[in-house]
């Protein structure tokens, strides 16, 4: 391949290194130009094209994705489609993800053109959740480089172990010093993390902190048939000996191991009695945060050994504990798995001074009348975002003005004169914690439908990494768009009149678009000439 500066004579067939707008017509990167592209950009004046130009064998960015993360496949995993050099990697099967670490390390190695991410071994995943993605960095690589990666990886390096409809027991001893709410508390929150991992359990059961009473409730769950045992201490156990380690002894058992090296969960216990395996749990198993006892339960669950030294392996990346500086995301991070339905705002940004219609507020102009900015807004409430924050700046009264009477959170930002950045951060701010995601949506888009909204808002699905949702028309991509809580400390530090839009390039791995049979998301009205052919547009 040869990339460089392309006289026009001799760019057709070249892929387009950088997106192009002349007048109505957008070509983007990566598309091969044609002798009616170079017309265009006679027209506008341009001389030369910088671009990447093919040689024989090369194999370009969307088929050599897809060709190498076929490699990747194994059992219950799948595949998307590639599109701008990019191919991911699905779970076909709630479970825990296998990675080949070492062949994955030496395909990155292989070549700088191909990149390969994954989620880390073994880490529990949901059906349709992204597990790895394959970018190919230039615009094509060639034969060889491809033969290369591939025997690299060798056999399939993914593959999803699937969680089994397992039964656990669960047994919690007790002592005067811990109420009995706090144990139904347990019980409660450990039966959400069995069904999270496909598996049931019998009613728990509760005895005196006692090795003697622990050993007689784990022969009568083994006399139940269970698979897995649970036991929730009343206190820490702190040495193999304490009175839940001695109870399992006790039952025929055996202490395989007492500690692990992460945190929270340094306490847990694993044993075994027979072949049933029997887990002591750590006392942060009481909290729905994720500590080391999720890591043991899940692998369990699909049906992956855990042994002595799979415990102390989990020591690099076990630092589960809070810190003061980024409290937030680490309690995002943290859940088990992120809510099945998550929770979407919207903002409306109806801050700007519209300085291209040349002294006249858009957002306050009448269409079918109504006011822009209320038509907006009555569009939003009728999705299923709440809440609805607006964000206003300039004309602020007269924008809240036409809203009266509408269901909505009003936001002032008092920089809005220094560009969009300051009012996105303005609606971010106001987001309550409970919120997973927010839609960001503009004031002066009538064609955006109520239609559009909710079909962004469900495909949008943080726990298996769904989390910028971009709507597209004939694979345009335009707005609004929706951002999970994840990307908003990201979205803060923007700043000028620009939006988030340059995040979306920066995150392709966890982008989804939305595709849409009309103009709508495309629509916007800036400037006169906008305003009148859209009403051309509209009149029969």
């Amino acid at each position: 391949m040869k990339f460089g500066a392309f006289p026009l004579a001799q760019a057709e067939g070249v892929l387009l290194a950088h997106t192009f707008r002349h007048g109505k017509t957008t070509l983007k990167k990566g598309h091969m130009l044609t002798a009616a592209d170079l017309a265009l950009f006679r027209e506008a004046g341009v001389s030369e094209v910088t671009g990447a130009r093919l040689d024989p064998g090369d194999v370009t960015e969307d088929a050599a994705a897809h060709r190498i993360a076929a490699r990747l496949v194994g059992s219950h995993v799948r595949l998307s489609a590639a599109h701008t050099g990019r191919c991911n990697v699905e779970a076909d099967a709630d479970g825990v993800v296998l990675v080949d670490a070492a062949a994955i390390t030496a395909a990155n190695i292989a070549d700088e053109s191909v990149t390969i991410a994954t989620l880390p071994d073994k880490a529990a995943v949901r059906k349709g959740q992204i597990v790895a993605t394959v970018k190919i960095i230039p615009f094509a690589v060639s034969s060889q480089v491809l033969t290369l990666v591939e025997g690299a990886l060798g056999t399939p390096a993914l593959a999803v172990k699937v969680f089994h409809p397992r039964r656990f027991a669960l047994i919690s001893t007790m002592l005067p010093t811990v109420k009995p709410s706090v144990i139904a508390n347990t019980e409660d929150l450990t039966a959400q993390r069995v069904a999270a991992c496909g598996g049931t359990m019998s009613a728990p059961t509760r005895c005196d902190h006692t090795a003697a009473a622990v050993a007689e409730q784990i022969n009568r769950a083994r006399a139940d048939k269970v698979d897995i045992i649970l036991i929730a201490a009343a206190s820490a156990t702190v040495d193999r000996d304490d009175n839940v380690p001695a109870g399992v002894v006790a039952a025929g058992g055996t202490i395989e191991h007492f500690g692990m090296p992460v945190d929270p969960g340094n306490l847990l216990v694993l044993a075994h009695v027979g072949d049933t395996p029997v887990l002591v749990l750590p006392g942060c198993a009481r909290s729905p945060k994720l500590n080391g006892f999720d890591w043991v339960l899940q692998r369990l669950a699909a049906g992956v050994p855990v042994r002595r030294a799979d415990i102390m392996a989990m020591g690099v990346g076990g630092l589960l504990v809070d810190t003061p500086a980024r409290p937030l995301p680490r309690e995002s991070a943290v859940k088990p798995f992120p809510p099945e339905k998550p929770n979407v705002a919207a903002i409306v940004l109806a801050a700007g001074q519209s300085r291209r219609m040349g002294g006249d507020n858009k957002l306050t102009r009448a269409l079918d009348g109504t006011a822009l900015i209320r038509r907006t807004v009555e569009t939003v409430l009728a999705a299923s975002a709440r809440p609805v924050i607006v964000v206003t700046g300039h004309q602020s009264a007269d924008v809240r003005a036409l809203l009266d009477g509408l269901p909505v959170t009003f936001v002032h930002n008092p920089r809005y004169a220094e560009g969009l950045s300051t009012s996105l951060k303005a609606g971010l701010d106001a987001i309550t914690a409970d919120a997973d995601g927010a839609l960001i949506c503009l004031g002066d888009m009538p064609a955006v439908s109520t239609a559009h909204l909710d079909a962004l808002i469900a495909g949008f699905d943080p726990a298996h990494g769904k989390c910028i949702g971009v709507p597209t028309h004939e694979r345009k991509r335009g707005n609004p768009t929706l951002w999970s809580r994840l990307l908003f400390d990201d979205m803060r530090e923007v700043a000028g009149d620009v939006g988030a839009r340059h995040l979306i390039g920066a995150n392709e791995s966890l982008v989804y678009e939305v595709e849409f049979g009309d103009t709508g998301v495309l629509t916007d009205l800036d400037t006169p000439a906008q305003w009148s052919d859209y009403l051309s547009r509209k009149t029969p």
